[in-house]
């Protein structure tokens, strides 16, 4: 086991990133022209790093799956992002959202980290609103604000439930104008499909173009992967379908240490499912927390409509168990909650959903005041359920949304491959064990435009880089063993498809890794994996050649799914402890919350991958000086 270093400063940490920028190495303006920095994805992480890097001279190349940069997941964010800004006077500060984001992630973030994100978040709403996003403002023209779960001060900037979507745009547009200025040279409808090593240092990527189904070489003097999470090794998600874990785990099976893979966020507030042959699923934004109150009959086998069972006979189980929070908790414990209210036969919809009632709301401050704040989003619910929210209660029920653990990354955001930088969600760095609503927005962004811009400076400065092009035999040793798996893909001509595949896999992991765990069930989905992957790589059918074939496209990313899957088991039985996301439920307390193990796991698990053994456990101890250890309670 060894120890990993985080190349943090030292110092006071409100003090850490103002003396990391002066310390680091520079990069003459002349000498940035000459470096080329390839970046891979164009959601916020990936859009704001290129606009950034090209504007401070780079020569920048950016890869996206799809046929343009606005389709990245980011755009389905939609309820806020923080900053500390106090606009409401209510006792915010950088402090207190480095303390709530520490506390929100059950103490297994990185403490500099987190503070340099709170920091940071200031400067991004003054960016975004310079750039003319349209955050939703109070009568006197004041940026207003909302709070989200796991603080009880409002921080969370909006635009409706459309935040992701502007908040992109805007990063879209500042990438677009580096484009038409030829500093930014955009490659669509590419996925990525190994990073290429030479010397010890990242310095390509293989992609394959989605239309031709041709392999390319791209040679760079580093690479940066914004590439998001892995949240579809569900199946089952929030996410795109589109999205996948391939390009991180790429990296990883070429040297990159993937950190805590078992933390996984369950969100409570999404539209339940509703049959066998569900592709994915919807998320109704946390912000309707605000709002809503969530209950469920006091009865069991209760099953009268909602209007028909009295004030007396409701359980609003957050409120009257969290009161100084109430419906605000942090995704976690309410994800829990719901399931725990499900479990005792209290679900309605078929018992799998709760309550998110919005009567007392509307009778209160008016149904134009909801419709001004919700609008969108109530109009998305009864689209997809035929039911009028403004009349009677969503029903919703926890879905996996978001992934805290990512590809392990230093300070500076370096993986354990040098030249190889990862921003964004597909990192492990900011949220610990779960990730506090409104806080994507708020890391992609800050690691795009805030943090990259300043750190991949630094390592150009410290390393001396060869010349290399994709005339270097690894680039096609790369290629080569790529087309082969392709090859042999295509060649299987089985019986079953690519989405049965997907799907066992994903009901698997939801039912022994998912809102709970235990060390039975977990080595039951490590028995089994290996063998819905040998069934895989035997029977699956790929119509078709390699050309262009989005049935290979999802066989590609699936096949990296069922290897993820595995890691993400064996981490989770190896944690024996419970916290945040993670909840395994021999470790809780007498109230059924999160018990972690400080003693023997308070550090990140960074494996690092052993082809065909188990993987090398690394690991990088988690030190608090300034939010101290503390049994999480939000009562």
């Amino acid at each position: 086991m060894a120890k990993l270093n985080s190349h943090e400063p030292s110092g006071p940490v409100d003090e850490k990133w103002q003396k990391h920028m002066f310390d680091m190495k520079l990069v003459n303006p002349s000498n940035k022209k000459k470096l080329k920095i390839i970046v891979v994805g164009t959601g916020l992480a990936g859009a704001s790093a290129s606009a950034s890097l090209a504007e401070l001279g780079y020569n920048v190349h950016t890869f996206t799956y799809h046929e343009s940069g606005r389709r990245a997941h980011s755009i389905a964010a939609q309820g806020g992002i923080n900053a500390a800004k106090n606009y409401c006077n209510d006792g915010d500060s950088v402090q207190r959202l480095f303390y709530d984001t520490v506390k929100g992630g059950d103490f297994r973030a990185r403490e500099s980290n987190v503070h340099r994100l709170a920091e940071n978040s200031v400067k991004i709403i003054d960016h975004c609103v310079a750039q003319g996003v349209p955050f939703a403002r109070e009568y006197a023209g004041l940026l207003d604000n909302r709070s989200f779960g796991g603080a009880q001060v409002s921080r969370t900037f909006y635009a409706k439930g459309q935040t992701g979507q502007q908040l992109l745009l805007g990063a879209y547009q500042a990438m677009m104008k580096e484009v038409e200025r030829k500093r930014v040279t955009l490659h669509t409808r590419c996925e990525m499909m190994d990073v290429v090593i030479v010397n010890g240092k990242a310095r390509g990527i293989i992609v394959r173009n989605l239309l031709t189904g041709q392999l390319e070489k791209h040679a760079a003097d580093a690479v940066i992967l914004a590439t998001g999470g892995y949240g579809n090794v569900f199946y089952l998600s929030t996410n795109a379908m589109a999205c996948n874990v391939t390009a991180t785990w790429k990296a990883h099976k070429k040297g990159a240490y993937f950190a805590n893979p078992c933390y996984t966020q369950i969100h409570p507030t999404c539209i339940p499912v509703k049959g066998d042959y569900q592709s994915k699923l919807t998320l109704m934004s946390e912000s309707l927390r605000n709002d809503g109150r969530v209950w469920v009959p006091k009865d069991v086998g209760d099953h009268r409509s909602p209007d028909q069972i009295p004030e007396d006979k409701r359980d609003y189980y957050l409120e009257r168990k969290y009161p100084s929070f109430g419906n605000l908790v942090p995704r976690d414990l309410a994800s829990r909650n719901a399931k725990e209210q499900t479990d005792m036969g209290k679900g309605i919809n078929g018992g799998l959903a709760v309550y998110l009632d919005f009567a007392d709301a509307i009778n209160q401050l008016g149904r134009e005041t909801i419709e001004a704040r919700y609008g969108n989003l109530f109009d998305m619910y009864q689209q997809i359920t035929g039911t009028n929210p403004y009349e009677s209660p969503m029903m919703i029920y926890p879905a996996v949304h978001y992934t805290m653990g990512g590809l392990w990354v230093d300070y500076n955001l370096q993986s354990s491959i040098p030249g190889l930088h990862v921003l964004g969600e597909a990192n492990f760095s900011d949220h610990g064990a779960n990730r506090l609503g409104a806080s994507a927005l708020m890391q992609g962004l800050s690691d795009g435009y805030f943090v990259i811009p300043n750190t991949i400076g630094h390592y150009f400065g410290s390393n001396s880089l060869e010349k290399v092009t994709t005339d270097a035999p690894e680039f096609e040793e790369s290629l080569q063993a790529i087309q082969q798996k392709i090859d042999t893909l295509v060649g299987i001509k089985g019986s079953k498809t690519v989405d049965h595949y997907h799907r066992e896999l994903g009901l698997l992991v939801w039912d022994k890794c998912g809102m709970a765990r235990d060390k039975k069930g977990l080595e039951e989905a490590l028995k089994r994996i290996p063998d819905i992957r040998a069934e895989f790589w035997d029977n699956v059918s790929i119509p078709g050649d390699a050309a262009f074939n989005q049935t290979l496209e999802k066989a590609l990313r699936v096949a990296d799914f069922l290897e993820f899957g595995e890691l993400m088991c064996f981490d989770a039985l190896h944690r024996e402890e419970s916290c945040g996301g993670h909840f395994r439920t021999e470790h809780q307390t007498k109230e059924g919350e999160a018990l972690r193990n400080d003693e023997d796991f308070c550090f990140v698990s960074a494996w690092e991958y052993n082809e065909g053994k188990k993987p090398k456990l690394n690991t990088e101890d988690l030190t608090f000086k300034d939010v101290p250890l503390s049994q999480r309670s939000y009562k």
